[in-house]
């Protein structure tokens, strides 16, 4: 048996506070504050013609707030998207933050500002997240049903893609864009269907085979996605936001439909998903060994190599 003394449980106490306070202060100071990275994809996908090249970047969930996502580091992803020359841009929705570690809420003029500098070709395009629809873009007024948010990206000159599809033409060859209203969008519970989705209607706007790129902001809807779309490309779940060493993201622990699909890269039959890491946090500003991220998708050609 080993003794215990006072002394040396105090020494383990000490190292074990450091530990934590050290861990806690990365994971809030550097990862939900200051980190920013890039995240590039090149999937082979069976329902998308090799020879269709497209660069797509991804901004998902940056939960405007002060200090850990003010103006001005939305105007930093802004200039990573930008560097990156896609060929179109995407937005994934929840640009609000809600939960209240916060030392102040960022204007949606602000926000939006940064966003109307993004610059693509074929365009900038948005969807709505859940937290959109539960909050308004300032979280301390009323709820108001998303309406603040369309505003400030109607006000930086982003189309909202919501139940629609558009078709996009890359050198020659169309393609069609598709935007989902979100699912949880009336309730945080999705099984009571009464989120703002409505996939067959965006899906009879589409009137020839051209290939097609969904955007979705909860992950869980992938099983349901049809063949017909080759790439879905999706949020919300901000790639666990906390992923312990051996253990993983606790998101796994949780026996809900949202655990299946976390990070990164899915395929189902033909069908393939992206789920990006996001940008902002929920519920605490915390990201362990999942910092920030915008994410850029190479189709067609040699992938990154060309």
């Amino acid at each position: 048996m080993v003794h215990l003394t006072r002394r040396r449980f105090l020494a383990g106490a000490g190292v074990a506070a450091a530990t934590t306070l050290s861990l806690s202060g990365y994971a809030t100071a550097y990862e939900s504050g200051s980190a920013l990275t890039l995240a590039e994809y090149a999937p082979r996908l069976p329902n998308w013609p090799q020879d269709l090249e497209l660069k797509i970047a991804v901004i998902a969930d940056i939960h405007a707030c002060y200090p850990w996502m003010s103006e001005e580091r939305v105007g930093d992803i802004v200039d990573l998207a930008n560097g990156q020359k896609p060929d179109l841009t995407v937005l994934l929705g929840d640009y609000v933050c809600t939960h209240p570690f916060v030392s102040g809420y960022v204007p949606p003029g602000a926000w939006a500002e940064q966003l109307a500098r993004l610059e693509a070709p074929l365009g900038v395009y948005a969807i709505l997240g859940n937290h959109d629809w539960w909050s308004a873009a300032i979280p301390t007024d009323p709820p108001d049903g998303s309406r603040s948010v369309r505003r400030a990206l109607a006000a930086a000159g982003v189309p909202l893609l919501e139940n629609q599809s558009v078709r996009l033409t890359q050198h020659g060859r169309p393609f069609w864009l598709i935007g989902l209203g979100d699912l949880l969008a009336q309730s945080p519970h999705g099984r009571r269907g009464r989120g703002a989705d409505d996939l067959n209607g965006a899906m009879r706007e589409i009137g020839d085979d051209a290939p097609a790129i969904l955007l979705v902001h909860e992950p869980f809807f992938f099983p349901w996605v049809p063949n017909r779309i080759a790439l879905t490309l999706s949020g919300h779940m901000h790639g666990g936001q906390v992923n312990l060493p051996i253990i993983g993201s606790p998101v796994h622990l949780l026996r809900q439909r949202s655990a299946k699909f976390i990070y990164g890269e899915y395929a189902l039959g033909d069908r393939r998903m992206i789920v990006s890491g996001g940008l902002g946090t929920s519920y605490a500003p915390v990201r362990i060994l999942r910092p920030p991220e915008v994410v850029m998708v190479k189709l067609g050609g040699d992938g990154w190599l060309a």
